[in-house]
């Protein structure tokens, strides 16, 4: 996934075994290329099939990765064993997601016991050129001792 930072492997492993689980990233063709504590990376390529009328990837696609980027930031900060859910997220979709993929970067901006306030930017690449197209800030939610729901 990524090389050179001294990276807990540990939560490496607990964030791509959480994010393994999500099918519609899989749908999506979503793919997670770098952890670090309180940062996340996710990319996305550009398909037909992610498309709205006009050529741009919907907008649903694009928020859900900024969203799956900024979650998974804030779980990087939480106790193994917790869980994360989104309370709410405001998105601005800056300019038209177009391009061979997009990238959605994820990070914390305040940690704390219960809730984290974490935010995401996604670039449009196109031949290596990264534009931002949309950010995102969420509020998640820190689950603990809840059947069903763990990293």
């Amino acid at each position: 996934m990524q090389a050179g930072a001294m990276i807990d492997p540990a939560l490496v492993a607990r964030i791509e075994a959480s994010f393994g689980k999500q099918a519609f990233m899989t749908t999506l063709g979503a793919r997670l290329v770098r952890v670090a504590p309180g940062e996340i990376e996710i990319t996305m390529p550009v398909s037909a099939h992610l498309c709205q009328q006009h050529g741009f990837v919907h907008a649903g696609a694009v928020s859900t990765i900024a969203d799956s980027a900024a979650g998974y930031a804030a779980l990087t900060t939480m106790p193994a064993g917790n869980g994360v859910l989104t309370a709410e997220f405001k998105i601005n979709l800056l300019a038209p997601a177009t391009g061979d993929e997009l990238v959605a970067k994820g990070r914390v901006v305040k940690a704390g016991r219960t809730l984290t306030l974490a935010m995401a930017e996604v670039f449009a690449v196109t031949a290596g050129k990264a534009k931002l197209c949309a950010m995102l800030t969420a509020t998640c939610m820190t689950i603990a001792a809840r059947e069903g729901v763990s990293d």
